[in-house]
């Protein structure tokens, strides 16, 4: 039997991570007890690790028993068997017992393309050990009325045996030719994550299934002879809905979901055949469980005693274990993966990628984590285990040894989501918090295909280019100041100032105590806006110098200067050039500095120093320091008055 597995890769705040989606194909023969079922029906899972106490139904026949919860109070006990003996009809011990569901309710319809040819596939010939199997199941189907004779049927198909684990033979029906002229029926199966997620949490739980389950639903009459099988005995057809036919697994869902439409969500689970009866409390579980055979009564389902367990704590649901703390690992395919020895060919790589697909939500970072499996899956040339690839495996069955419990969300909670990308793949990890503590609920991942590794640059550019050449508001500018903020000891306020009586400049220079040194210039020579801008940069930073700065942090409202120091502008005058050569050498007797571009309003006291300086007053305040250019900086310097409070005598 052939099966598709779906690899689907899932980190945490300090390394959660995740499983890529990657597909492989692999046989599964149930001969062999070490293949891994990825079916999440897998009926091994149904035997429980809780303890369990068996219950006599009917006193006149002890054979006749279910299983319980040991660990369910005394009077949920005794509710509970009540129940099963008041519902003891619901569970069938042998064909005879099903009596199948109505057609009135729903048949299984082939909707055969009338344009396809009727094959009739030839006969094959069986070892008598093999013979005598087939025989002994058709005559327990004929007994049951599953079968009947057919006479010139237009498709006819072969029995296929298969050994079970007990060593007894399963009879199944070669039904390919028939299933390629019926079309896909899409009605859609549950989500297992979601059916896991919406059953965890909860105090009490019982697990049904359906007797036979697929044979309870009987065929739509036309389409009986269609199913016709051939063997040494004769021609026989279906009269119920047989294993193997294409959609009907789809057809037992809508059954199902009819049946149990008031109850799924909100004290059951349904996935097919297998059933889930979830209460919140134990004390509610057997009025859950009444409204439950109430259902089975009405349509006339039956169960499977031996493999139904009623009130436990905990148990295996479509291939996780599930109960009140959240969901865990299936302890067996742990096992599975603890005892698998290193892959050596081509489809064992494939049986441990299956193994990991049914795993993927407790795998942080899984792509990551099996990315040199996928690599070794690609080689053309036969599959090379290499020493990258051992080390992953080695890994994988360390941390799988201590797999994560997955918690469950809340309605109304505030759930958190932590992001990883690497080269390779993007990976997820979905957590909420209790008692300070944060839980895992969801591992992801995917990995990156080719293409978007290589991402194109144009929008990057574009993005760069409009974010370089856009002038900020002045909110945005205060945001990006606060943002970039670092906490230097020196800070100095600059500002130049030039009009029609002359120009001048304003200097206030923070030191680390908390003092403020302010300076007045006054140019002796005529100056334009930018010239005196760098002007009063230039004596800014050599106050700076002397009072022994090493560390200074700017502050300028010419956004020319600001942009032509830090290479955003391009200078194109000499002059300028010459003034900016001057100021990147003062600049560079610093260990570290910043300058940065501010409103004007958010440094008056500079603004208010500089149009003290190109007035034309003589009289200063005492705490101000004035000085007096007589020529441009960037020509060879003069002598430098520094007058201190002059006053009029």
């Amino acid at each position: 039997m052939a099966r598709r597995a779906n690899l689907s890769i899932f980190k945490d705040k300090a390394g959660m991570e995740t499983l890529s989606i990657f597909e492989v194909d692999r046989e599964v023969h149930e001969d062999n007890p070490e293949n891994f079922e990825l079916d999440p029906r897998d009926k091994t899972s149904r035997e429980k690790e809780e303890p369990t106490k068996s219950v006599v139904l009917d006193e006149a026949e002890p054979d006749k028993t279910v299983k319980i919860g040991a660990r369910l109070t005394e009077q949920v006990k005794k509710d509970v068997t009540s129940l099963l003996k008041e519902y003891k009809g619901t569970f069938a011990w042998c064909h005879e017992d099903m009596p199948g569901i109505d057609r009135s309710v729903i048949s299984h319809n082939l909707a055969v393309n009338e344009k396809c040819k009727p094959v009739v596939q030839k006969r094959r010939s069986f070892n008598p050990e093999r013979s005598v199997a087939i025989k002994e199941e058709v005559s327990k189907l004929l007994a049951a009325r599953s079968i009947r004779e057919v006479k010139y049927p237009e498709w006819v198909a072969n029995v296929v045996l298969v050994k079970k684990k007990n060593n007894q033979w399963r009879m199944c029906v070669d039904f390919t030719d028939l299933n390629k002229a019926c079309p896909k029926d899409s009605f859609p199966l549950p989500r297992i994550d979601q059916l896991v997620d919406a059953t965890a949490g909860h105090e009490t739980l019982s697990f049904m299934d359906a007797y036979l389950g697929y044979n309870q639903i009987k065929m739509h009459k036309p389409d009986e002879e269609k199913t016709a099988f051939t063997i040494d005995q004769g021609l026989y057809c279906y009269t119920v809905m047989p294993f193997g036919l294409k959609n009907a697994g789809a057809t037992y869902q809508r059954l199902v979901n009819k049946m149990f439409a008031r109850q799924i969500g909100r004290n059951m689970e349904v996935y097919v055949d297998d059933m889930l009866t979830k209460s919140i409390t134990a004390d509610r579980h057997t009025d859950d469980l009444r409204e439950t055979f109430d259902v089975l009564v009405r349509y006339g389902m039956k169960l499977n005693p031996a493999k139904c367990v009623f009130g436990v704590p905990s148990g295996r649901f479509l291939g996780y274990q599930v109960h009140q703390r959240g969901i865990e690992v299936n302890p067996e395919k742990i096992q599975a993966l603890a005892k698998m020895v290193s892959p050596r060919t081509l489809k064992d790589v494939q049986k441990l990628t299956g193994c990991l697909a049914s795993l993927s939500r407790f795998i942080a970072k899984s792509t990551d984590r099996c990315l040199p499996f996928f690599k070794a899956l690609k080689k053309r040339k036969g599959v090379e285990w290499n020493e990258d690839c051992e080390k992953a495996f080695q890994a994988l069955k360390d941390y799988l040894g201590q797999a994560p419990l997955l918690s469950k969300p809340e309605t109304g909670e505030t759930l958190y989501m932590y992001l990883s990308v690497s080269e390779a793949a993007t990976s997820s990890v979905l957590v909420r918090q209790e008692d300070g503590i944060q839980k895992p609920i969801y591992y992801t991942s995917k990995a990156l295909l080719p293409a978007e590794t290589r991402t194109a640059i144009k929008a990057q550019a574009v993005a760069d280019f409009v974010a370089e050449f856009t002038k900020p508001s002045i909110e945005v500018a205060r945001m990006m100041v606060e943002q970039n903020k670092k906490i230097f000891k020196w800070q100095l306020r600059v500002d130049g100032s030039s009009n029609m009586h002359g120009s001048g400049a304003g200097v206030v220079v923070s030191t680390p105590e908390g003092d403020s040194v302010e300076c007045a210039l006054r140019f002796d020579f005529k100056a334009i806006n930018n010239q005196a801008e760098y002007e009063v940069l230039i004596a800014g930073l050599k106050v700076c110098t002397v009072l022994g700065a090493d560390e200074v942090e700017i502050f300028s409202d010419s956004q020319v200067v600001v942009n032509q120091v830090l290479d955003e502008y391009q200078v194109r005058d000499e002059s300028m050039i010459t003034y900016l050569e001057l100021a990147k050498e003062l600049l560079g007797r610093f260990k570290e500095y910043k300058i940065i571009h501010v409103p004007r309003e958010e440094k008056e006291q500079a603004d208010a120093l500089a149009k003290l300086a190109s007035a034309t007053i003589n009289i200063w305040p005492k705490s101000i320091s004035m000085i007096r250019l007589l020529q441009p900086s960037i020509v060879k310097s003069k002598e430098v008055g520094a007058v201190f409070g002059e006053r009029n005598s």
